[in-house]
């Protein structure tokens, strides 16, 4: 099986090379190596390498730069991806495409179901739902995972920045009525090679077990992250609400993702998020120690 990953330099495409199966032709590309907004170079690479399979984890991710950045968000979240599904409708590749729990506006108060209708609160929601939509119409055959609150010990995230903050302060005000669910991505990277290997279609949701809010989050990663001897001095963690923390993007209250369809597929349950963070914190304790 020959499969290409667009957006290798990012904490999903580097968890996807290292949990790629065996025997898988790998043909990885950096956003500076494939620019999936060129449509020209999109066309060339996919039609030289003719791929089976093509995962796509190029994003534009800045959630609240999106909003003053929304012509960049389109850009590669809508057109980008649009680019990428009609180079696969060519060649006739499978497109395993990433998206987000932000096309929800958190309205409901029970998990949404990947047929929910989506209502995106700024441009990043909106911007991958309008991404979504184009895959959804160029290609029969395509699988979209929606996922939420990645991070891993690659690249920026929550959980690096929460460690960060850690160390040097003696108190934190995290928002708590902010409800998801964190995703370790070599979680969520093995679940999608998982659905590759299954051939899995249609719009799913894959994330780690359980709900949080970031308060609750920041305080295992604090508790975790003390039991590691990561950190070395008590911090204060208190909860504060989103109105105490105004951002330039609004964020979904609730955005905890029902995963039954993409479970039920693969017979399997992704494990807590809280085991997952452990095991995180313990990889990245490996790479502070290098």
């Amino acid at each position: 099986m020959k499969v290409v990953i667009t957006g290798a330099g990012g904490q999903l495409g580097k968890e996807l090379l290292l949990n790629s199966p065996v025997g898988v032709d790998l043909h990885v590309f950096t956003s500076n190596e494939l620019d999936i907004v060129n449509q020209d170079i999109v066309n060339k690479t996919i039609e030289s390498l003719n791929p089976d399979v093509i995962i796509n984890s190029a994003a534009y991710t800045d959630v609240d730069r999106a909003e003053s950045e929304s012509e960049r968000a389109y850009s590669v979240n809508r057109d980008g991806v649009a680019f990428l599904a009609e180079a696969a409708g060519k060649t006739g590749s499978r497109l395993v495409h990433i998206s987000t729990d932000f096309v929800f506006d958190g309205s409901r108060c029970r998990p949404y179901l990947p047929e929910d209708k989506p209502n995106p609160l700024g441009v990043y929601g909106a911007s991958k739902l309008a991404g979504e939509e184009r895959v959804a119409a160029l290609l029969a055959d395509a699988l979209i995972i929606r996922t939420s609150w990645l991070y891993s010990v690659h690249g920026p995230n929550f959980v690096k920045t929460m460690l960060r903050l850690m160390g040097k302060h003696r108190e934190l005000g995290v928002v708590s009525d902010q409800i998801g669910t964190p995703t370790w991505a070599n979680e969520l990277a093995r679940g999608i090679w998982r659905s590759v290997e299954a051939g899995l279609s249609g719009k799913h949701h894959w994330t780690d077990s359980g709900v949080a809010s970031w308060y609750d989050f920041a305080s295992a990663i604090y508790e975790e992250a003390l039991a590691l001897n990561i950190l070395k001095s008590k911090i204060t963690i208190k909860p504060i609400r989103t109105n105490d923390y105004p951002t330039p993007a609004q964020r979904p209250s609730y955005s905890v993702l029902n995963k039954d369809s993409m479970t039920d597929a693969l017979n399997y349950t992704p494990p807590h998020w809280r085991v997952n963070l452990r095991k995180m914190l313990r990889n990245f304790k490996g790479h502070e120690d290098e």
